[in-house]
């Protein structure tokens, strides 16, 4: 079914790339704002609202099946004022009308479906409803017919449930348990449930679907430099090594799709996510520093280098998300398909390769006449599918790691030289990657959100220094500098979102709190001090903005912006880390750099106020065991003093970024003027500076400094010297 060609609705003015994606549905959207509000109060009409992303699989399915039908339209139109958001564009909406769903029914997830009353109280929702009743679930159009008669016939009872669903949303957003966090105790039981829901065959928690969990992995990487435990670094290992080698992630193009569908790793689900690839390339590297293994440095590059070619604007800045969907087929670009742009069958093998090499990449990668992906995945033509995954080698059963074939057992296998073999594969994988380029790509969602700017700023710029590419550098400053161009007001206010040169939308938690974090991380790569001074600009903004002053940690929302139902504090780290939880790391951060006291003491309040949640379910929140196990030390502040381009300076500064010390912060102290500057944003460094004429490294615990040294060897003892301290039980 689909919608006349001149057929266009008021979303066509919006910028969002999912609102434009429904402007031409026959249904009368508004977007979100006052015009839809008041015509609600107005003719006490209830509101339809409906909250996805552009790159959402179930969105498209819903509104091709749906939103484009003239019977639903004529539903919604005759009885509702029908609104759209975007949730990536407006994640205030979504996490209040999320949390009521969730109420409601035990779960959530895009498409979100809430019927509000006029004053915007929910009083039923759901997700995906398919148009008429299946799978159990009920019919969209057998939904919408019984609100409106129940609106028709008994509005106050429908009234009376959004008063009390409100109620309960307020009740929970105000009971959150204070409390003394003590360090010690709840990483213990964190590291415990984390190693109780482990998947000790596959990698990776709990069962299918499989996501990522970066951020928990991260700090098991932690916990292992703290602890020595084996087991600790063996589940993070595994983890990556089957991530890495799986349908997830995109072995001809590199980057992470969002999750597996199975437990193996091997069918994802296949949109691909600006956080997803920041957060573990983040991840990837940190392994490579606590490793050596170059495997894990290559993952890294190849997501670095797919952003860089995919998701990187004319200016500089990162967009946000690829589709799951694209075409099969050119000559009907709108009959679209999840994973068509990335399945290969045999015969598309070969017709690239020849039948000898592509034989030999078949049993590679994994592909069989029957594919492994699901039916609803499979080609067009009927033949099976596959998402490209290296296959297990031999004797994998008794290797803890994930190991795929090796060049040998494949030339084993063809009883052909491996020298042969090793030059096949290199030049079989950029000839499939150039064929798969001349498929209809998946859709581009090119909206910039500064709080995912944020993390692949920090990622680009810790990707800089583990791996000595100038680059990426470049390419951290390029999107910092834009955002702080065009996304910060002239009275300092920072937006949200941009798009065709539009900037809007007030910035919540998560834009000031993950853009300081890459300020922080873009500064410890560059050493330009105005990187450090627009960090502790919007960290003094940050906490104007949004903290709670009675009850500690932060709002989502800030003290200007749009009042809504529920002021909510979040503190979950889900696919992305919560702001709450970056905000207390950037506030330990900065108060070591800066020596700015009060920010710790802040960081120390955001723990206490959450530390009923945080000790009932640990493992809900590996972001915010990242910051707590960083105040509870020990960690350092590093001091490089000297001139940059000296070569002693440079191989002491190498030093530190080969090095796994996600515990420290670093400062370069250079002499004259541009020392100066720094001074003035770090007024402890001002007695650490070159011992007779030479550079110097001085390495600090909570500012109490050891003796300065002045070659890379000693810096190198000095720099791993802290890894064996034991938690000393209590916060700072």
């Amino acid at each position: 079914m689909t919608t006349p060609p001149n057929h266009s609705n008021r979303l066509l003015s919006e910028k969002s790339p999912y609102l434009l994606q429904h402007a031409h549905n026959p249904v009368d959207w508004y977007p979100w704002g006052e015009a839809a509000l008041a015509r609600a109060r107005q003719e006490s009409r209830p509101i339809f609202l409906s909250i996805g992303y552009s790159t959402c699989h179930w969105c498209h399915v819903m509104e091709r099946e749906s939103f484009e039908d003239p019977a639903v339209a004529a539903l919604l139109n005759a009885h509702f004022v029908a609104i759209k958001v975007d949730r990536e564009e407006r994640p205030d909406l979504d996490a209040v009308y999320m949390q009521a769903v969730m109420q409601m029914t035990g779960q959530g997830g895009w498409p979100l479906t809430v019927f509000l009353t006029p004053d915007l109280k929910p009083f039923y929702g759901g997700t995906y409803f398919p148009p008429e009743e299946r799978w159990g679930r009920p019919g969209l159009k057998q939904v919408l017919t019984s609100v409106a008669a129940s609106w028709k016939e008994r509005p106050d009872r429908l009234r009376a449930a959004g008063d009390s669903l409100t109620q309960a949303l307020q009740a929970e957003t105000a009971r959150a348990a204070a409390g003394t966090l003590a360090p010690e105790p709840v990483l213990t039981a964190a590291l415990r449930q984390f190693t109780d829901s482990y998947d000790a065959q596959h990698g990776g928690f709990d069962a299918a679907p499989k996501f990522p969990r970066s951020h928990a992995l991260s700090l098991l990487l932690r916990a292992w430099r703290r602890r020595h435990d084996p087991a600790l670094l063996t589940m993070v290992e595994q983890t990556l090594q089957a991530m890495a080698a799986g349908g997830l992630y995109d072995q001809l193009g590199g980057g992470f799709h969002r999750y597996s569908t199975d437990a193996r790793w091997r069918i994802p689900h296949f949109e691909k996510m600006l956080y997803d690839q920041a957060l573990l390339a983040t991840t990837y590297l940190e392994a490579y520093q606590a490793t050596g293994r170059p495997e894990y440095a290559e993952v890294a590059r190849e997501i670095f280098e797919y952003v860089l070619r995919d998701l990187t604007s004319p200016e500089g800045a990162f967009y946000s998300a690829e589709d799951a969907d694209s075409a099969e087929d050119p000559a009907r670009p709108t009959e679209k398909r999840e994973g068509a742009c990335y399945l290969w069958t045999p015969a598309q093998l070969e017709a690239v390769l020849g039948a000898d090499d592509a034989a030999v990449i078949a049993f590679l990668y994994g592909v069989e006449p029957g594919g492994n992906a699901p039916d609803d995945l499979a080609a067009a033509s009927g033949d099976g599918t596959t998402a490209l995954g290296l296959a297990p080698g031999e004797f994998q059963e008794k290797s803890v790691l994930y190991r795929a074939h090796t060049v040998a057992e494949v030339a084993k296998y063809f009883k052909r030289p491996k020298s042969e073999i090793t030059a096949l594969l290199a030049r079989a994988r950029p000839r499939l990657f150039e064929a798969r380029r001349a498929r209809p790509r998946p859709h581009l969602d090119d909206k910039v959100l500064v709080d995912w700017n944020g993390l692949m700023i920090a990622a680009f710029a810790i990707g800089a220094r583990v791996l000595e590419e100038p680059r990426y550098e470049a390419a951290a400053q390029r999107a910092a500098d834009f955002l702080l161009a065009r996304l910060v007001r002239t009275d300092g206010r920072l937006l949200h979102r941009y798009r065709g040169g539009d900037a809007a939308v007030f910035g919540m938690l998560d834009d000031y709190a993950f853009l300081i974090h890459g300020l922080i991380e873009l500064y410890q790569t560059t050493f330009e001090p105005r990187y450090l001074t627009e960090a502790t600009r919007l960290t003094g903004g940050m906490l104007t903005l949004f903290w709670d002053e009675p009850g500690g940690g932060c709002f989502l929302t800030g003290r200007d912006a749009e009042a809504l139902l529920v002021r909510q504090k979040v503190l979950y780290d889900g696919a992305i880390p919560s702001g709450n939880s970056v905000a207390a790391l950037d506030l330990l951060r900065l108060g070591r750099l800066t020596g700015t006291t009060a920010w710790e003491l802040k960081a120390q309040q955001l723990f206490n106020a959450f530390a009923g949640m945080v000790t009932q379910h640990p493992t809900a929140y590996p972001q915010l065991l990242m910051a707590l196990e960083f105040a509870a030390g020990p960690s350092q502040e590093i001091v490089l003093a000297g001139p940059p381009d000296d070569a002693a300076l440079q191989a002491m500064r190498r030093v530190v970024r080969q090095a796994f010390v996600p515990n420290a912060v670093v400062v370069l102290h250079p002499p004259g003027a541009a020392g100066a500057a720094i001074e003035a944003l770090v007024p402890w460094v001002v007695p650490q500076g070159m011992i007779q004429g030479r550079p110097a490294a001085y390495v600090c615990q909570s500012h109490v400094c050891r003796r300065p040294v002045t070659s890379a060897d000693a810096l190198k003892f000095l720099v791993a010297s802290d890894g064996p301290a034991p938690y000393n039980g209590a916060l700072p």
